[in-house]
């Protein structure tokens, strides 16, 4: 298939998605989904949502590296498998939080991607398969690197910085995650305050099993301090300056986000 340009999904909601340091209300999703498996069989497996923890599920091998950019999108719900022509760990649904569902790439194996899944636990991965057309494909320009430890985000297009703010991140209690993961959705809050774009990512707090009744997802997001940047003062969230979040909420889905 004809790899295209992706371009974010901006949805507004009529509350906040519950993320963690991020405030609002989750819903949880379904326990168990049906998918396809590569033979075309029906596959019952917990779908891979940022509300769900995967049994099985292969941890990433290389949670330091980058991408080549390469990001999927599911037609329909697919079988994710621990490995090429494996046992299934989970179904990808073809939408996540309202939006599609964009993941990305980090190994190829002929016809087989091995992905970034946005569940528990961090760092989970599987594989889908190329066979049959059910995957669209799509390679994003950018990359996203936020280093906690000097609390700066970095903006890449092509490998090259064109942007570099200070950031906010997790405190000791409530540390900011590491590992590589991705821009799950974008969502446009029916309160626009503290922030009116909130990027989830495929990440969740490591030391909060919940906040707030929703799964400690982990986001990008604004906020209206500027006091707070350069300091650990989040629940485990990356708070931006405005104009990074412009430049951010133009990023498209799926594209690699590394927290070193």
């Amino acid at each position: 298939m004809k790899e295209r340009a992706v371009r974010s999904w901006a949805l507004p909601v009529a509350a906040v998605l519950l993320l963690g340091g991020c405030g609002g209300h989750g819903s949880g999703g379904r326990a168990d989904a049906a998918g396809r498996s590569p033979a075309g069989q029906a596959v019952d497996a917990p779908e891979a949502t940022t509300f769900a923890t995967l049994r099985g599920a292969p941890a990433d091998p290389a949670p330091d590296a980058g991408t080549g950019g390469l990001v999927v999108h599911p037609d329909e719900a697919v079988a994710v498998l621990d490995r090429p022509g494996g046992k299934p760990v989970a179904v990808l649904p073809s939408s996540e939080l309202g939006g599609p569902t964009w993941v990305p790439a980090v190994e190829e194996d002929g016809e087989w991607l091995r992905v970034l899944l946005p569940s528990r636990p961090n760092g989970a991965t599987g594989w889908v398969t190329r066979r049959g057309g059910g995957l669209r494909t799509a390679r994003t320009p950018y990359a996203i690197t936020v280093d906690v430890a000097h609390r700066a985000l970095t903006l890449l297009k092509d490998g090259r910085q064109v942007g570099r703010w200070t950031v906010a991140v997790g405190d000791a209690r409530t540390p900011t995650p590491s590992g590589r993961t991705f821009v799950m959705a974008s969502l446009e809050p029916a309160k626009r305050t503290p922030s009116p774009v909130v990027l989830p990512l495929g990440t969740h707090s490591a030391t909060l099993d919940t906040f707030g009744g929703g799964p400690g997802t982990v986001a990008l997001h604004g906020w209206p301090d500027a006091s707070v940047f350069g300091k650990p003062v989040t629940h485990g969230c990356v708070r931006v300056p405005q104009d990074a979040l412009r430049r951010l909420a133009e990023v498209p889905l799926g594209t690699l986000v590394r927290l070193t």
